[in-house]
């Protein structure tokens, strides 16, 4: 234990002191280049090791994965290049296809959900006392300390199913019995998709003291003197709320919204953790898991990123151009 302690506190002091070095270097370099051309190179010298990061551990590989996409996979080998054929064969998949519009319910609920729960909580904590305020609001951003596979195994147990007759050990299932019903296979009913805004309930758990924390943040960054003058205008709470205090926080909905539509694209472990994409219930991130590491074809699971990837674009452009407008706004 302390060696692995010895070993994770010597590559942070070398990382930094590394990274230190390396722009000390640069900064030397372009210093000695005549002064005209030091004032014109020097912001680039200085973004170079970013910019240099970027290529090799994200650029980079982004290609090499659209490149892969055109390409047949067997064994975890990629092989001849066969054009649009990985696509095709997605979707041509009714699996596939149900895995959209899984991710699409995903999409248009959990995001929405999160936010609306985030700024409800936001507004009732925020008229508290100020010290019961920060015990609530500590205790509703605590599931965010919480992995998505440990917030999994806890709502494993609230959804956990026993054979009629047996104690039942799920909490769920328990207040139904107690009620005189009878349990329920809950993450197995796949009727209206029921067990995916299920697995949705416990993202939604994981991310509502997020929203909540910056939401509040927005609200209380509201001036006073906008909020008396629809108060002396004779405005209602409720009025003022929705007319005064809301669209000034739009920018931080706004961000809020975007920032968890990207975490929902991408989700992965609730899914995989609870249901294993059965019962209806599979979604891109564990489509993906499945092609590459059980199928052993990354040419199709290349394939399927690249799908997320072109899905995530307009929403980046989107959230880009939002800060942009907000720093105009500024």
């Amino acid at each position: 234990m302390i060696e692995k302690l010895g070993l994770a506190l010597g590559a942070v002091v070398v990382g930094v002191l590394g990274a230190v070095a390396l722009f000390w270097l640069l900064n030397k370099a372009v210093e000695l280049l005549p002064k005209k051309w030091e004032l014109r190179l020097k912001p680039y010298a200085l973004l170079l090791p970013a910019m240099a990061a970027i290529t090799v551990f994200l650029l980079y590989p982004a290609a090499e994965t659209v490149i892969a996409s055109f390409r047949r996979g067997r064994r975890g080998r990629l092989l001849e290049f066969v054009g649009f054929d990985n696509y095709t064969r997605l979707f041509g998949d009714p699996n596939f296809l149900n895995t959209l519009i899984n991710n699409v319910l995903w999409i248009i609920v959990a995001p929405a959900a999160i936010v609306a729960f985030g700024l409800l909580v936001a507004v009732l904590v925020d008229k508290l006392r100020p010290t019961a305020e920060k015990v609530a609001k500590s205790i509703i951003f605590l599931p965010m300390a919480i992995s998505m596979v440990g917030a999994s195994t806890i709502w494993n147990l609230v959804y956990a199913w026993k054979p009629e007759g047996s104690s039942q050990i799920g909490l769920l299932n328990q207040i139904i019995v107690s009620l005189g019903g009878s349990p329920q296979t809950w993450l197995q009913i796949d009727m209206l998709r029921f067990n995916t805004f299920l697995l949705m309930v416990v993202y939604i758990w994981t991310q509502v003291g997020y929203a909540m924390v910056l939401l509040s943040a927005a609200l209380k960054g509201v001036p006073e003197d906008t909020i008396e003058a629809g108060r002396i205008d004779g405005a209602s709470e409720g009025r003022i709320f929705w007319r005064i205090i809301l669209p000034q926080a739009w920018p931080t909905v706004v961000t809020v919204f975007i920032t968890v539509l990207i975490g929902v694209m991408k989700v992965f472990d609730i899914v995989y953790a609870m249901t294993n994409g059965n019962y209806n219930t599979n979604v891109l991130g564990n489509a993906f898991y499945a092609s590459l590491f059980r199928a052993g074809d990354p040419g199709v699971a290349s394939a399927i990123v690249v799908i997320l990837i072109i899905a995530i674009i307009p929403v980046l452009v989107y959230q880009v151009r939002q800060f942009r407008l907000q720093e105009a706004n500024a």
